[in-house]
């Protein structure tokens, strides 16, 4: 039996967390509420009241043996981007206990910036243009010079989806067709592969506590099939029956919107390691799931 460490028990940590208690693991998550607390309680983990912003709250850490880092940004209670993706990591890597072996951070695609439509792998350069990729490029490179950067994973996510998480889906519903640029790719990974992958890093270094082909790394974490933004805007209009989609030919994304870059991401590097086998391995296969579901 394993002990886990959770902060950031939500959309995709806590489906990490549950995989981890069915294989029998001791998971710890973090939360604010005494509520949220009662329903961790309830699922068969272990709740511990923190906030990562705080950390006179996160004194007397339990000794465990991983810990998952997946914080998103909780915009109703904060709105400082950096102060919860680096100085709320700090806060973290600060109050861990030394029988830490492993490190998992879940940063972010937003770390690129514009490829012209060109594939993307982790030795490509960074340039991130939103606040989000700014913060989680710090996090990585705090995290890489700390002293759990030798025992520490950073897994570039591309965009999460799955049942109640359809990218996009309101605006195509409602018909806010100003609101969609058909140019560029998207870059997604569906939520349940993506805490598997989690699941299967950690236990890498479960069976090898050396394992370099693990540790002080970084992967690319995408299921490898971008599709067109407009290719996929129509699927979700066919699917949802609103008709076609009025394009406007001569229609430009603003330069702040994530439409604005383009870019494919590689999953090679973690193919190469690790041999994933996509459940979902497109976004037609996961977003059938996904409403099938509702």
């Amino acid at each position: 039996m394993k002990r886990r460490l959770v902060f950031g028990c939500g959309y995709l940590g806590g489906r990490v967390a549950r995989l981890w208690g069915s294989a029998g693991d001791q998971v710890f998550a973090v939360t604010r509420s005494e509520e949220r607390g009662q329903s961790l309680l309830a699922k068969g983990f272990s709740p511990l009241m923190a906030d990562i912003t705080r950390p006179e709250t996160l004194v007397d850490l339990p000794s465990i043996d991983t810990v998952l880092i997946a914080v998103g940004m909780d915009r109703s209670r904060y709105s400082d981007i950096r102060k919860v993706y680096v100085e709320g990591l700090q806060n973290v890597l600060d109050a861990l206990a030394d029988s830490v072996q492993h490190v998992i951070y879940v940063s972010s695609t937003g770390v690129y910036g514009d490829f012209d439509g060109g594939w993307v792998d982790e030795q490509s350069p960074t340039d991130p243009q939103r606040e989000g990729g700014k913060a989680c490029l710090e996090a990585e490179q705090l995290l890489k010079e700390s002293h759990w950067g030798s025992r520490s994973t950073i897994l570039r996510f591309a965009g999460i989806y799955g049942p109640d998480r359809v990218p996009t889906r309101q605006q195509v519903v409602d018909k806010q067709w100003d609101k969609l640029s058909p140019g560029g790719y998207l870059n997604l990974i569906q939520v349940d592969d993506g805490a598997s992958i989690v699941q299967l890093i950690a236990h890498s270094v479960d069976v090898d506590p050396d394992n370099t082909d693990t540790l002080a790394q970084t992967f690319l974490v995408s299921d490898g099939q971008p599709p067109l933004r407009r290719d996929y805007y129509d699927w979700i209009a066919e699917r949802f029956g609103v008709g076609p989609i009025p394009w406007d030919p001569n229609a430009v994304a603003p330069q702040e919107s994530r439409a604005s870059s383009s870019k494919r991401i590689s999953n090679q590097k973690l193919q190469q390691h690790f041999s994933v086998d996509f459940r979902y391995p497109d976004y037609r296969a996961g977003l059938g799931h996904a409403l099938s579901k509702e």
